[in-house]
């Protein structure tokens, strides 16, 4: 086993990091994780359930996630690499925009 490079783990740090807050955070799947949520033992109101609290704790959710991510760079480097890149991408131009309109705001 090998310990990434500065390259390497940024580049699967920043995917992992991106892979959470799309799973965990992002508007855009709250349908999808209160779905799968309320199936794995949730109530009708899915906030505040063990699994919804696992699947929305960046530490929790997301110590698992940077795991099955560390566990792909050890399997094939340059694969998960590829992989990785898109959602790197995206979490960077989303830091970078979160921090932008911060700093533009009136």
């Amino acid at each position: 086993m090998e310990v990434p490079k500065p390259y390497s783990f940024g580049l699967v740090a920043l995917a992992a990091w991106r892979t959470w807050k799309l799973v965990g955070d992002d508007r855009i799947l709250d349908r999808p994780r209160d779905w799968a949520v309320e199936k794995l033992g949730g109530t009708e109101s899915v906030r505040g359930t063990y699994w919804s609290d696992f699947i929305r704790c960046p530490y929790c959710a997301g110590a698992h996630i940077s795991f099955a991510w560390w566990l792909a760079w050890q399997r094939d480097q340059r694969k998960t690499e590829i992989a990785a890149v898109p959602l790197a991408v995206s979490a960077v131009v989303g830091l970078l925009g979160t921090v932008l309109d911060a700093l533009t705001e009136d």
